[in-house]
């Protein structure tokens, strides 16, 4: 079995795709003429202007349950293994798709708020790829394929990811305790311990829906991230006559990377979408749920988390590692030379050892046990995300299939999604991830050739930036947006709303807050 998880994951991770997700990347920034750095001002702005109501969620509470499914094992582990894979350099090529990438999260997360709509059982706003494939290419047979893929990614395949990398970071600390036999497999005794608290809390969250979940990543999310860049900038200031130099091991090995130039630029962008989720199609999720007024302002919040994703919390981590020395480069030949071996060959290149390690020999033991709280707070909110995603994409596949249909369906991926995460806490770390990363590049592939062909179709995602930019210009106190004046269909919710706006100005003649 591991090795056609192998096999395919080579498929799927050739070459076309890392050039496919640069290159929309690359587009996306040039037709939006760099929106992500054009309205950085606008995205700061935005993450604490909207609110929620009954429906939808706030566009913070958005940005933080988007970063729940951004900010997890592969801020930790993933940056890690780009190192121990790629060398130095792979860093460099993280940032690059996460600076490129941004414009692609503009465009798929706009996209998910102007075809969302209103789920028929709990009323809540849902949207996403599978949502926009339909509406905006009239092509129902593709949002159907999107949502059984993301269903088997984010309900099968990544939540073990996110659990290993708990559990593994829970037994560095308290060590592996009595060996015990679990079905073929022989699995420490705190590994079982650290699995039931998961579980546990697990059900308590997911059973109560987005809102506890938005509530629950809103708190979470970013105390922990705040505190870990905190603990890494002391680090790097501890070793600040450092920093140049492994700036230059950035810089300087990712054209000429000691594990290969391929290496470099293919571990950095499969682990760098891994982290950042751009293009992925998991972002629109969150995106969709959001209470907005126009669809480029949620947009815009989605872009500006894949810079702290990335920019931020992955770069900690590269910084910590490289500038302590406490990691291994793996040569890419057969015999699995390493090309440079600071530490232990025996030390898991993907897992959270080397971040471990790294904040241990400057913090001691105290160190090792936050890198575990993190991993468990990073990964847990992960695994929370991945739960909506697949909730979502259930909720697409059965909603005209009566309220009954979609409650069981709903209550099944809740059940998936426990059992996988029990199932990818137990086994082996390597075979985990590379199942994560068929489900990464599944649901990578579907997408950004969706949004690519929406664009050669439609464009709307320019056309919405250009009438917000207008909008804001003119210093509109309130925004608006009718879909039919653009000549965009099948966008139920927006077109609701905008009738009623139209009405309420009706009956108030003086009222001029949507001129």
């Amino acid at each position: 079995m591991e090795g056609l998880v192998n096999v395919v994951n080579g498929i799927i991770w050739s070459p076309a795709l890392i050039y496919l997700c640069l290159g929309a990347g690359l587009f996306y920034s040039i037709m939006t003429r760099f929106v992500q750095v054009r309205l950085f001002g606008e995205m700061i702005k935005l993450l604490f202007t909207g609110k929620s109501s009954k429906d939808g969620i706030s566009s913070f509470q958005a940005l933080a349950v988007s970063l729940a499914g951004r900010v997890g094992m592969g801020n930790i582990a993933g940056v890690a293994a780009a190192i121990g894979f790629g060398g130095p350099g792979a860093v460099f090529w993280m940032w690059v798709v996460a600076f490129l990438g941004a414009s692609t999260a503009y465009v798929e997360s706009t996209l998910a708020q102007i075809y969302k709509e209103k789920d028929v059982i709990t009323g809540e706003y849902r949207g996403g790829p599978a949502y926009y494939f339909e509406r905006a290419l009239g092509q129902k047979w593709y949002g159907v394929l999107f949502a059984i893929a993301s269903i088997l990614a984010c309900g099968m395949f990544l939540p073990g990811v996110q659990a290993n990398g708990v559990i593994n970071a829970f037994a560095q600390v308290m060590g592996e305790g009595s060996v015990m036999n679990i079905g073929a497999l022989e699995v420490g005794s705190m590994r079982l311990v650290a699995l039931a608290i998961i579980l546990v809390v697990l059900g308590i969250i997911i059973f109560g829906g987005i809102k506890r979940i938005a509530t629950f990543t809103e708190y979470a999310v970013p105390f922990m991230a705040v505190g870990y860049i905190v603990l890494a900038l002391i680090i790097m200031f501890s070793n600040v006559s450092l920093i140049p130099d492994v700036f230059g091991m950035i810089i300087g090995d990712a054209f000429t990377a000691q594990a290969g130039f391929g290496a470099a630029i293919g571990w950095g962008v499969k682990r760098g979408i891994y982290s950042n989720e751009a293009g992925q199609g998991t972002g629109p999720h969150a995106a969709a749920a959001a209470e907005v007024e126009h669809p480029s302002q949620q947009g815009l919040v989605q872009a500006f988390s894949v810079y702290v994703d990335t920019i931020l919390v992955c770069s900690a981590t590269a910084f910590m590692i490289l500038s302590t020395g406490m990691y291994n480069i793996q040569g890419t030949l057969p015999d699995g030379q390493f090309i440079v071996q600071n530490v232990a060959a025996g030390v898991e290149i993907n897992s959270p050892a080397f971040t471990q390690m790294a904040m241990e020999s400057v913090y001691g033991t105290f160190g090792n046990t936050f890198i575990a709280i993190a991993v468990f707070f990073f990964a847990f909110t992960t695994i929370l995300a991945y739960y909506y995603i697949a909730e979502v994409n259930v909720a697409y596949l059965t909603r005209f299939l009566g309220k009954e249909a979609g409650k069981i369906g709903r209550f099944l991926v809740k059940i998936l999604i426990m059992a996988m995460v029990a199932y990818g806490g137990l086994n082996s770390a390597g075979y985990i991830w590379a199942i994560g990363d068929i489900g990464v590049g599944l649901m990578a592939w579907l997408n950004i050739v969706g949004i690519l062909v929406i664009f050669v179709v439609a464009r709307p995602t320019l056309t919405m930036l250009k009438d917000y930019e207008a909008q804001r210009k003119a210093g509109v106190k309130r925004y608006s947006f009718d879909p039919a004046k653009f000549g965009i269909k099948n966008a139920p919710y927006w077109e609701e709303r905008h009738r009623k706006q139209m009405e309420d100005m009706n009956k108030d003649p003086l009222h001029k807050d949507l001129k």
